[in-house]
């Protein structure tokens, strides 16, 4: 069996960043690494889960929502993968920006954490989302295009 691209990158090397992880015909795959692969930290469930829904909240609700097509969590719990179709990588850029600046100043209760619209809806940590999503407005200030290469 070939390994996957994402196996193919070297994680040691890896800081963090926004960076392209592969493109499938008209889907772009973004690999928005929060935390250094391999160092001790990773990111807690319930902050990981809390970011999930406040991202993809927001950008569903963009005007870019028509470009979306996924964000989830990493397994190995430094990241996000962000998924979009017809956007620019300037767009791409702009968007995740204005995505962790929304999360970082975030008040009040998490969308879609019921019971009804959850499969995990106790487990969820605002704070814990907001210091990585305000981490992360730091990260990307100044992010350009010629950064998305790994």
């Amino acid at each position: 069996m070939e390994r996957i691209a994402s196996f193919c990158v070297d994680h040691t090397k890896l800081t963090e960043g926004m960076y392209t992880s592969r493109i499938d015909r008209d889907v772009v795959t973004y690999d928005l690494r929060c935390c250094r692969p391999n160092c001790g930290q990773y990111l807690e469930n319930a902050a990981i889960h809390t970011v999930e829904h406040l991202f993809a909240t927001f950008v569903r609700n963009s005007p870019k929502t028509d470009s979306v097509i996924y964000f989830g969590p990493m397994g190995c719990r430094t990241g996000f993968y962000f998924l979009v179709s017809g956007l620019t990588e300037e767009e791409a850029i702009s968007l995740t920006q204005d995505a962790f600046r929304f999360i970082a100043a975030y008040e009040g209760p998490i969308p879609g954490a019921s019971a009804v619209e959850c499969g995990n809806y106790l487990e969820h940590d605002l704070d814990g989302a907001k210091r990585i999503a305000s981490h992360m407005c730091g990260v990307l200030t100044g992010w350009t295009p010629d950064k998305l290469a790994y």
